[in-house]
């Protein structure tokens, strides 16, 4: 059964990769231009997913988990509701 659910797995990951460079805007890619991270997707399917994940999203699976440079944090800012609107009570 590992002989099997190893490969389907690592098939599986590099699908990912490949589709999540494939479908990244051009100018939000980092490191090296995207086809370049497609091909070492392709080539390398383990080591080049993990690359792509830390070096060539436009913001990497390590700023997401440990809370890094470049992402947003916590609840979006800015008024929730009309009653939180400074605007909006202004004009009452």
């Amino acid at each position: 059964m590992l002989r099997v659910a190893i490969p389907v797995a690592l098939l599986a990951f590099t699908v990912f990769c490949v589709v999540d460079a494939v479908q990244t805007d051009e100018h939000e890619v980092r490191g090296l231009p995207k086809p370049f991270w497609v091909i070492i997707c392709l080539i390398f399917p383990g080591a080049g997913g993990i690359a792509w994940l830390i070096a060539g999203r436009p913001r990497s699976i390590l700023d997401i988990i440990f809370g890094g440079r470049g992402g947003r944090s916590g609840p979006p800012r800015g008024p929730l509701g009309p009653d939180d609107d400074p605007d909006f009570l202004r004009d009452l």
